[in-house]
């Protein structure tokens, strides 16, 4: 229940995408408190790397479709310290998924770790790389003010 974020990754279309777009919603909840979105991510990854990995191992496949707390984790990452306007909530949400599918190296290389090493690591370098161009936007935005 908890790798699959309340069996959203149980949905039959898109569950990477749903998982991201689950991830907006508690976002919306917690993104004016920085510390509260930090404890919050590092609790979302530490459950990802308890349950992952079990998961895994009862579906005997390499990271099913069904886990969506990676995409989840890296989605809130992807928005981390982030003004939450919609153009910047769009941007993060396009560019994480952007990163998480494509997967440029060295993401594509996290992904064939085994267990839940592999399975939340690559998502986690997508959501600090979609973060580190918002970031650079942010910072471009409020030097040209």
């Amino acid at each position: 229940m908890i790798a699959s974020i309340f069996y959203v990754g149980y949905l039959p279309v898109a569950p990477g995408t749903l998982g991201s777009l689950a991830a907006l919603a508690l976002y919306y909840f917690i993104n004016h408190n920085a510390v509260i979105m930090a404890a919050v991510i590092l609790i979302v990854i530490i459950f990802g790397f308890i349950t992952a990995g079990r998961v895994e191992k009862i579906f005997q496949e390499k990271d099913p479709d069904e886990i969506v707390i990676d995409e989840f984790a890296g989605m809130l990452i992807s928005l981390y310290g982030i003004p939450p306007t919609m153009g910047y909530i769009v941007a993060g949400f396009l560019l994480f998924r952007f990163f998480d599918i494509v997967k440029p190296k060295p993401i594509s290389g996290l992904e064939k770790l085994n267990g839940s090493l592999g399975i939340m690591s690559d998502d986690i370098i997508a959501g600090v790389y979609a973060n580190i161009i918002l970031q650079v936007v942010y910072l471009i935005n409020l030097l040209s003010r």
